[in-house]
């Protein structure tokens, strides 16, 4: 397995992340760890991932596709937004590790038209089963009138459930 470090850089808006981990997984890649952001309207992070060493150009050329997201691109005169307006719905995964677990979540996200402010994750040894353990904290708002978080927060149960995790929705 090869490790790869992307940078990601696009203007706010909901799926922006589901499509990143819709190309990973598409790969045969496991997100692995990431810091991710909104800041003044632009949605930026860094994202660990690990994927067969034979998709890696498979991947890098499909994300070279994602309309120039993977590249830091300076925005000169951006003004400071305010806080992003509307419900917030933050939520905090912990269970076994498996690829597909991000592109799921923000799917559902993205669905119910929630848009996502903070994405912490990471992977780490599970102390007594030897396997690897997945955490992750979202932080998300709704992102337009067609946003709803009570849909979001029930299709969230739901997934939960299928994939395992724990899952605290707040």
């Amino acid at each position: 397995m090869s490790k790869l470090v992307l940078t990601v850089v696009g203007d706010d808006r909901a799926g922006l992340v589901q499509a990143l981990a819709d190309l990973i997984a598409a790969h045969g890649g496991n997100w692995e760890r990431s810091e991710l952001a909104e800041l003044a309207g632009s949605f930026a992070g860094i994202v660990l991932v690990s994927v067969p060493d034979d998709s890696v150009a498979a991947l890098t050329d499909a994300l070279r596709g994602l309309d120039g997201m993977l590249h830091i691109t300076p925005h000169a005169g951006a003004e400071e937004a305010a806080a992003p307006a509307g419900e917030q719905l933050t939520l905090t995964m912990l269970g076994n590790d498996r690829p597909g677990i991000v592109r799921e979540v923000t799917s559902a996200l993205a669905r119910h038209g929630l848009s996502i402010d903070r994405f912490t994750s990471e992977t780490r040894d599970a102390p007594m089963s030897g396997g690897v353990l997945f955490e992750a904290t979202v932080v998300a708002h709704v992102g337009g009138a067609s946003g709803d978080i009570a849909a979001a927060k029930t299709d969230l149960e739901r997934l939960a459930g299928e994939i395992q995790v724990d899952l605290t929705v707040g």
